[in-house]
């Protein structure tokens, strides 16, 4: 009785230390989440490319308010790091941009970049310095607005920032197939298939960018809508669609070539799948090879058991018929697998135009008649 009472109160005590840790649990979660829901970071440049607030604390309300913007529209570049899918989203006075590691919301004035990585990063670092660059460039000097100037900078950054992913992936791709070309090792295979699942991962983003501006360049309204500096007609967006149009092509190069690895990688798997199935067969060929040879053989022990009887026959009055008996349950012995191995051979042979294909000719004959 007395260790039942201390069990009952030692599960109770538990239920209630698990029940007390979960609801503190959640309260910090929860408070986590509305504090770093209701704030973002962000830094702003304004219309002469200078950098008026770095990293600087915002209220998402107030950003919603001051540049008429909805909820859904933070929504789609508040998705963190590990979103994949491009978006861009064209509004009356402004632009919301979501495409790899940059967040931006571009106006006919200013550039406000969300939740930037470090930035000390090489590839931070080198799109702010050509973003400030290319906004401070005049707009008579430049030929093209400021809205369209922080376009080609994010673009811009976005095709080396593929380029570079590309050249590290496809160089690691390469040598492991340059190295199975020697020999085929298991630890080269797991290596193939993690990097060809990276290389997998790489193409399906770099798509998912090159349908994104080809959907954007089959829309005249929204190529016009681009301009948010001076409102133009549907068909008066020259500059913005060449501009698109060439990052377009390096994406599709990117792609193209991307596939050509994957394709590679596609081709070096089935080869080696053939192999290892040329392989299993000559194993199983020569268990078979084994086995015709145990039958043949098996003639001989039989003659022998026949002889361990000793039993009295007349085979034991010549001095003759021993020999007559081992010669006869040898050419017997060798005949059985000069047999087996004929038929075996017959199997192997894989023939494309042979006596095998009659049968499904003459059913297709008779399928067209």
């Amino acid at each position: 009785m007395f260790i039942r009472h201390r069990i009952r109160l030692f599960s109770y005590s538990c239920g209630r230390l698990t029940q007390e840790y979960n609801k503190t649990l959640l309260s910090k979660s929860l408070g986590v989440k509305t504090d770093s829901g209701s704030i973002t970071r962000c830094t702003v440049y304004d219309a002469t490319g200078n950098a008026s607030s770095v990293s600087s604390r915002t209220l998402k309300n107030e950003l919603l308010l001051k540049h008429e913007l909805l909820p859904r529209d933070l929504r789609k570049i508040d998705k963190g790091y590990d979103d994949i899918v491009p978006a861009i989203l064209i509004r009356p006075s402004s632009i919301l941009i979501n495409v790899l590691h940059i967040r931006a919301l571009i106006r006919s004035d200013r550039v406000i970049l969300f939740n930037q990585g470090p930035s000390n990063s090489h590839t931070n670092t080198m799109f702010l310095n050509d973003l400030a660059a290319k906004l401070k460039t005049p707009t008579k000097e430049a030929g093209i607005p400021y809205e369209i100037r922080a376009l080609e900078a994010i673009f811009i950054s976005v095709v080396s920032n593929l380029q570079s992913e590309m050249k590290v992936n496809t160089m690691v791709i390469k040598g492991i197939l340059k190295e199975l070309e020697d020999h085929i090792d298991r630890i080269k295979l797991r290596y193939l298939l993690v990097q060809s699942k990276k290389l997998k991962q790489f193409h399906q983003k770099a798509a998912l960018i090159r349908n994104l501006l080809e959907e954007l360049l089959e829309q005249d309204d929204e190529l016009a809508a681009l301009y948010l500096s001076e409102k133009r007609s549907f068909h008066d967006h020259q500059e913005v669609e060449m501009l698109l149009e060439s990052y377009l092509a390096h994406c599709d190069e990117i792609v193209q070539r991307v596939e050509t690895y994957l394709s590679n990688v596609r081709t070096t798997e089935e080869i080696i799948n053939i192999i290892l199935d040329s392989n299993r067969n000559q194993l199983m060929l020569l268990g078979l090879r084994f086995s015709i040879g145990l039958l043949s053989f098996g003639g001989l022990i039989f003659v022998a058991s026949l002889y361990g009887m000793n039993l009295e026959n007349f085979v034991e009055e010549s001095d003759y018929w021993f020999w007559i008996i081992v010669g006869g349950s040898t050419t017997l012995c060798i005949l059985v697998f000069a047999k087996g191995v004929k038929a075996l051979s017959k199997l192997e042979r894989v023939s494309m135009l042979g006596d095998d294909l009659k049968p499904l000719t003459q059913v297709r004959r008779f399928r067209n008649n």
